[in-house]
């Protein structure tokens, strides 16, 4: 656990008190569910952010993510909870008194208006001989200056997607929420783009809670991430910490693929079918559940198939392989380099080259 984080009911959290930036969110205890006798869509979920930070809510579809940000918004009424900016209660306030940013999956954009039109629409707060210079300001920073004139259907995916960030911005939020903003770009695109908004953002020192189910968005987009499961928040932490100390068995499979090991604990160490790991946090006695990741591990080649695994799979992924291995019954899952290749049928030895992590709970 790193410096900044603490543990509350079970839930590793960052620590506001080793934090000085003002909070700019506060979700308290917030519940909702759309039928008396239903499940809770979003269960006791808390958290706060700072001014400036990134949060991004992740998790497979019917986790609760999305109601949470419509609740933030105001588009949804909270059964329970309490939602605060900057420590003002505005729980039951309707979504234009909330002065909150939304970017919406499909941008939203009005297709009957220019580009310029679009951004100087959302300063409602300014006087309208001033507009045009702020939408200029803020194309400007967007890189979009020069196609003010333009309408949406006249621009790529991805300048459709910063046209929709100046309008979100230029209305001057105290709050910016996004939902799934990148989706709908391809590959390269979306990751240019992501990296673009990331810097955006924090020239702006613009507080954002984006959505997502992609897990490599997650990691690299946000400061603080949350992983969602069942309506209710299962670990929110740094990306580096949730990654390589997942507080159950669900979030080390929900943020990549992981080796789940049962072993049994004595102080530091765990024997595991793979041989004695080290743990890497703390020490543990008993039976054990552990996660490794698959770069956490390495193949050499084996002499002979006695006490060593064999591949059964293999995925090409550019500056890696992926492997797919089975031994004494189990299967594992190794990452390597691309120059380190090896044959399926053919046999190997696994080595761990990490620490690894003890799941203190069941999921």
């Amino acid at each position: 656990m790193n410096s900044r984080q603490t543990v509350v009911d079970g839930i590793q959290i960052e620590d506001p008190n080793l934090d000085h930036r003002p909070e700019q969110i506060q979700v308290d205890h917030l519940c909702k569910r759309y039928r008396a006798n239903d499940a809770f869509a979003v269960e006791d979920l808390s958290f706060t952010l700072h001014k400036g930070e990134i949060l991004a809510l992740l998790g497979p579809s019917g986790c609760g993510k999305t109601t949470t940000l419509r609740m933030i918004a105001g588009f949804e009424r909270v059964d329970s909870g309490r939602i605060f900016l900057h420590g003002r209660d505005v729980t039951h306030l309707s979504p234009q008194q909330r002065k909150i940013g939304i970017v919406f999956q499909d941008y939203a954009l009005f297709p009957h208006m220019t580009i310029e039109q679009n951004v100087m629409f959302a300063m409602r707060e300014v006087p309208k001989s001033q507009r045009p210079k702020k939408a200029e300001y803020w194309l400007d920073l967007m890189g979009l200056a020069d196609l003010k004139v333009r309408y949406p259907h006249e621009l790529s995916g991805g300048q459709q997607q910063r046209v929709a960030l100046a309008r979100t911005l230029a209305a001057e939020p105290d709050l910016v929420l996004l939902d799934e903003p990148f989706s709908n770009l391809d590959a390269s695109l979306r990751e240019s783009t992501r990296n673009e908004m990331r810097a955006l953002f924090k020239r702006a020192e613009t507080t954002v809670i984006l959505v997502t189910h992609d897990q490599a968005e997650a990691l690299t987009f946000a400061d603080t991430v949350g992983v969602m499961q069942k309506g209710r928040l299962a670990q929110i932490g740094t990306p580096q910490h949730v990654y390589q100390n997942p507080a159950n068995a669900f979030v080390a499979r929900f943020l990549g693929h992981t080796n789940l090991l049962v072993g049994n604990a004595d102080g530091g160490r765990v024997k595991t079918p793979l041989g004695e790991v080290l743990i890497a946090d703390g020490i543990a006695t008993g039976e054990v559940k552990l996660s490794l990741r698959p770069e956490d591990l390495h193949l050499s080649p084996a002499p002979s198939c006695d006490a060593a695994a064999r591949i059964i799979a293999r995925e090409f992924r550019g500056h890696d392989y992926f492997y797919t291995l089975e031994q004494d019954g189990y299967q594992y899952c190794v990452i390597t380099p691309s120059h380190h290749c090896y044959d399926v049928g053919s046999w190997v030895n696994i080595n761990v080259l990490r620490s690894g992590s003890v799941l203190p709970e069941a999921g």
